[in-house]
């Protein structure tokens, strides 16, 4: 390994890049993790970040790197990708992620990722750069991820209250305040899983291209980096979304925000073993959705949902042409 050749030096500027985007995803998907924990004052703000966080790094040694290849090889064709394609994707995502932040919309990390890696490489070579059979999952899930979410927040709710009819509402609470920490345990394993390994594949992607990797392969170092990235990330907390998540959407007690933590957990393991990189935001999302429509439709606050929806729809392109901006630039 030559330490003084440029290409060298690009690649490590390209993986700090990579690694800031995944910190911000961790901060900016704070509150998919803890706004349910925090909103039922199960734990404080700074309690249930350190628990996030831990459980986000713990799931570097339970899950595979299925998401990872996809991302990195399943989407765009690695032969019309290089350093600057790379570079510009990242900054896409980083900037819809700062853009997004500041109003204190849950938009998908993942999909600004997705977005700018692909609006890059689309600037380079066009649209032929794109396969095709890597976006239908991704596109598609888009949809189902939510509905998936909640469906299962819906159902995990009306089982739990039917459970628990015969207890008091003291009893239930102090019940569901202990069961929520190993929920929201569970759903900080599904989001470190999920969104780390979207960076472990953009970090794979330059080392194989720049002749790092004979095959395309995630090493333990890229796996161990991204996990602490996006722990370090959740620890910052993005308190902005959290407020969002956790009151705006619904009103939670702690049998609520167990029943949307474990429904959206659930969803994320299995769709992250059939390697499909969903948002852990849309799930959470649909999952508290789910979890407020088993009072009333009118317990939901539709209009703030609304909102959300629509800032999920403009993030891929958004993300994309922010991306396909850089990369004129630097070109």
């Amino acid at each position: 390994m030559d330490f003084h050749s440029p290409v060298f030096w690009a690649v490590v500027g390209i993986i700090l890049t990579a690694l800031v985007f995944d910190y911000l995803n961790g901060f900016h998907d704070a509150a998919n993790s803890i706004a349910t924990v925090v909103s039922t004052r199960v734990l404080t703000p700074g309690k249930a970040v350190l628990w996030a966080a831990f459980f986000n790094f713990a799931a570097a040694f339970i899950f595979g790197t299925v998401v990872a290849k996809t991302i990195g090889s399943g989407m765009v064709r690695l032969e019309s990708v290089d350093r600057t394609v790379i570079f510009a994707g990242l900054m896409g995502a980083i900037v819809w992620n700062i853009i997004t932040w500041y109003f204190g919309l849950p938009t998908s990390s993942s999909h600004a990722l997705i977005g700018g890696y692909a609006g890059s490489a689309v600037a380079k070579a066009g649209l032929g750069v794109i396969i095709v059979s890597g976006w239908t999952k991704t596109l598609l899930f888009i949809v189902l991820s939510p509905v998936i979410g909640m469906v299962l927040g819906f159902i995990s709710m009306a089982i739990t209250m039917w459970a628990s009819r015969r207890s008091s509402p003291r009893a239930v609470d102090s019940r569901f305040r202990k069961l929520q920490l190993v929920s929201a345990a569970a759903y900080s394993l599904g989001h470190g899983t999920n969104d780390a390994q979207k960076t472990m594949g953009i970090i794979a992607s330059v080392l194989f291209t720049s002749g790092y990797l004979k095959t395309f392969d995630i090493p333990l170092w890229v796996i161990l980096l991204a996990h602490c990235a996006i722990a370090l990330g959740t620890l910052s907390g993005g308190w902005r979304i959290v407020k969002t998540m956790g009151q705006r959407i619904t009103a939670l007690r702690p049998i609520g925000g167990f029943c949307a933590e474990s429904a959206a957990a659930v969803c994320l393991f299995g769709l992250a073993m059939n390697g499909i990189p969903v948002s852990t935001t849309h799930t959470i999302t649909g999952a508290i959705i789910g979890v407020g429509s088993t009072r009333r439709l009118t317990a939901v606050r539709w209009a703030v949902t609304k909102n959300i929806v629509w800032a999920w729809i403009v993030t891929i392109p958004a993300a994309a042409l922010i991306a396909a901006l850089v990369h004129t630039i630097l070109s």
